[in-house]
């Protein structure tokens, strides 16, 4: 069997904001031997100049590239989503982020459910990098060791280091043993978790400023295990169940103690 995990690993580029960024990206990738590339809203113009000297054996990779609005866009489909940022604290646990060597087999784990399963490896805007809300979009989280007067890395040379590491990892393992089921898309886990989310409000188990703490644990206990479409399926039905209770019986607000509004009468017996 043909091993076509790598060709199925997406880069994603969230606001490149430098065109010679992503001529490097594109030859990198061509480098390892990816190619597929989608620009998150990209401030930088593929077709300029730099981006063109840049790329030499990526230009196909560069004209390629899939142009999207927004994160979830870039990867709906995808099975398995890293993020790439150099912030370690707050609300992100160790666990969620890892280096490369340690976050990477994951990935290529996902690849390997199925023969057409995707996955994705996202960076951020040179300036500034992800945000948190991004981060926290993804599944897990990749971390590059540097030295601690020097902590900013290129958006080509974070690229290429990550690239380098699949490579080298997808040269040491074995084409995959498929499974029977694969594991749900990225974009079924985000709806499931946003009506999960939803609920959990209504239920009051959200309410105050930590609920973006509590909710970005709970998402990294979900999404490390894999969840299938039946998984996602029945989370769905959870979250429903939670919805109706609260609306038809109210829940105490933890905070003060209000009681609900009194739930409707039943309805009268059948005559």
């Amino acid at each position: 069997m043909t091993d076509t995990r790598l060709t199925r690993c997406r880069v994603v580029l969230v606001r490149p904001h430098f065109a010679g960024n992503l001529g490097s990206v594109a030859r990198a990738m061509s480098n390892f031997g990816l190619s597929d590339l989608t620009l998150v809203a990209p401030i930088a113009d593929r077709a300029s100049p730099d981006a063109q000297m840049m790329a030499t054996r990526g230009k196909e990779i560069l004209a390629g590239a899939r142009v999207v609005a927004t994160l979830a866009e870039a990867v709906e489909d995808c099975t398995w989503v890293v993020a790439t940022s150099g912030e370690v604290r707050g609300v992100l646990r160790q666990g969620f982020w890892g280096t490369p060597d340690a976050q990477l087999p994951g990935l290529l784990d996902a690849l390997g459910t199925t023969p057409t399963a995707t996955a994705a490896v996202v960076f951020g805007p040179e300036p500034s990098g992800l945000t948190v809300a991004e981060v926290t979009a993804c599944q897990a989280m990749i971390f590059i060791p540097t030295a601690d007067e020097s902590t900013s890395l290129n958006l080509a040379q974070a690229v290429a280091v990550c690239l380098y590491e699949l490579r080298k990892l997808w040269g040491q393992t074995q084409p995959p043993v498929l499974v029977a089921e694969p594991p749900a898309s990225y974009g079924d886990v985000e709806r499931m978790l946003a009506k999960l989310r939803e609920s959990l409000v209504a239920v009051r188990y959200l309410w105050d400023d930590r609920a973006d703490g509590i909710f970005n644990v709970l998402r990294q206990v979900i999404v490390r295990a894999r969840p299938t479409r039946p998984d996602v399926q029945v989370l769905h039905g959870v979250a429903r169940q939670l919805a109706y209770v609260a609306k038809i019986w109210g829940v105490t607000h933890p905070a003060d103690g209000r009681a609900p509004e009194a739930p409707p009468p039943p309805a009268p017996p059948n005559s």
